[in-house]
Order: structure tokens, then sequence, then C-alpha cells
């Protein structure tokens, strides 16, 4: 049975700031909420709010509700006025991401089968879905990161569209592959790294001759795991993590040891430097890293100091297991 979407639509009076454009989605955007609100909440806020920041859908618990047209543009990707996660893509609000429990559980579930209606409805597959952190590198859908899950959500929205009866034969999880549109700042390396294949297989795959001749728009084709696959993750986080106190201002604040700390946060989505050489694994236990440290801590339930020490160390362990 079709899932109802309740529609509070933003007043036209307020297109300018929050739906200036027409679109033609390419993509849904997944995201999770910064708080514990329910779905019509999340609705009214944004559409009565002054902020230009705006997203088509809310799900909570127990109903979707819209607040974009998805034939208007919205502002919830961060990856500027033109940019296709903007432009060009459907924004889907997790609610009750904050503190997670049963309420979010039922929320992501209902967010899951919603997707898979939303592919169905357009003729698309599991590739055409997306994280908030594939347009601009933030750290969102964050509990789905955090928890080490976008791979199983992805695997439960193609479950659920398949059940619809929905396409399946373009999909980023099956033996195929999945197909990758070329976005501004793109490099075979930064694509290959987030769809977990080797640049050399990408640049094979695709005839590429010239690897700095990559134009936006151009679509190429990725064979094996998608987005952060499980081996990468496994592989990044088979070292044993340090122990002892880590800091700013420790005496112990570079090195080796540092690097793993950084390691297994960035495979778990903690660590994402986008612009920095590595991603920006330097080995530095600075700011960056304590920062980094003190979003795992508040997202598990530990002291969010920034402080690595042997309770963070134990929960980066048991979650670098489990992925």
């Amino acid at each position: 049975m079709a899932i109802k979407v309740v529609k509070n639509l933003v007043s036209k009076s307020k297109y300018g700031l929050k739906c200036p454009n027409p679109m033609k989605a390419e993509y849904i955007t997944i995201h999770n909420t910064a708080n514990d609100a329910s779905a019509a909440n999340e609705i009214s806020y944004m559409k009565n709010n002054s902020s230009s920041t705006s997203f088509h859908f809310a799900v909570d618990d127990k109903q979707v509700i819209q607040g974009i047209p998805t034939n208007r543009n919205a502002w919830h990707t961060g990856d500027g006025t033109n940019g296709t996660g903007n432009r060009k893509s459907i924004g889907v609000e997790i609610c009750y991401s904050k503190s997670g429990g049963a309420r979010y559980k039922a929320a992501e579930k209902l967010a899951i089968k919603f997707v898979a209606q939303l592919l169905k409805e357009r003729g698309w597959g599991i590739d055409r879905v997306r994280k908030h952190q594939d347009w601009n590198g933030k750290y969102c859908p964050h509990r789905i990161l955090s928890e080490g899950r976008w791979n199983q959500v992805k695997a439960a929205i193609e479950k659920e569209l398949k059940a619809f009866g929905g396409k399946t034969n373009i999909s980023s999880s099956s033996s195929s592959g999945s197909t990758y549109t070329v976005k501004k700042g793109d490099t075979l390396s930064k694509i290959a790294k987030a769809e977990g294949v080797s640049v050399a297989n990408l640049q094979s795959w695709n005839n590429i001759k010239d690897p700095n001749k990559i134009t936006v728009g151009q679509n190429l084709k990725i064979k094996g795991p998608s987005t952060s696959s499980t081996k990468s993750s496994n592989k990044k986080t088979s070292c044993a993590l340090p122990s002892g106190i880590y800091k700013v201002t420790s005496p112990m604040r570079k090195g080796d040891d540092v690097r793993q700390i950084q390691k297994a946060l960035a495979a778990l989505y903690f660590y994402p430097d986008k612009g920095a050489k590595n991603n920006g694994i330097d080995g530095v236990y600075g700011p960056k890293t304590a920062d980094a440290v003190r979003r795992f801590q508040l997202m598990h339930g530990l002291s969010a100091d920034g402080i690595y020490g042997p309770k963070t160390k134990a929960k980066l362990e048991a979650l670098s297991k489990r992925n």
C-alpha cells in the first residue's frame, strides 16, 4: 500500500527564499535531523523561519509531510547555488535523529519505504540515492554514518523497491555496478575513493585516456561496492588502536598512534576532510582531531571532551569490528 504524504507546502510568497528554481530531480538525498522534533514541527519550522534552508520531506515514526514541491529546488545539501545536490535532488529528512531510540528506528523504517516509493514512482534504481555527505562533505546523515549503516540502509531501500516492483537493474549494490555523474571539483581519485574502487579500474572501465579530462555531467560506470564499502572500512581499522590518553596538549600528540586514531575515525565517517591531502590524516592530534573525537563521543554516549582515552578506544574498536 502506498505511503500517504501529508502536504503542508511553503507559501508561494516564500518561493524566492526557500525554493526559487524549477527542478527536474535526478537524485534523492537522505538527511538526519539535528534534533528530536516531529515531522510536523520540522516542516512548520522550515516554512516559517527566515532562513533559506529548506527540504522537501520530513519523515517521523508516524507520517511523511511535504513542505516543498518536488518540481522546485530546495537548499538542503550545501553545495552552492548551482550545486547538483541543491538543484537536482529531493531532500528527505529523517526525524528524531539526535537521540535515536524506538521513535528514530520507526522513522528510519518509514523513510526507507518512502524513499523506495519515490524511486518506484520515477522509475529510478538505488543508484539515485545519495547521502548529504556526498554533495559537500558534511557529516550527514550523522546517525546512520556514526553507526556504520549507510550500505545497510541502501540495501533496505533496494529491498523495499523490489517489493514495490520497482526498477532494480541499475543498482549500486548489484554485481553490474552503478552510474556516477561527475560533479564540479571531482577527480578520478576522489570518485574512486568514494565508490570503494581503484583508480586503475575506474579508468579502465570507462576507457579514460587522460584522468585530468573528466568533465562535469559525464557518467562513469562503477563496478563493485558502492560508497564507503565495508571491505574498505575493515581495511582501515585492521590495525590495533593505541592505549593511553591523547589530547591537543598531550606530549604524545604526534606520530603513528595518532594517525591510527584518525584512520579509525575516518573509517566511521567522523574524520572527513575532502580538501586535505590523505583526507587530513596527518598524525597530529590537533583541533580537527579533537573535534572529530568530540563528535564521536557525543553520538555514542561518552563524555564529549575531545580527549581520546580507554572508553573512546573501546567504543571505536567495537564499532570497527561491527563494520
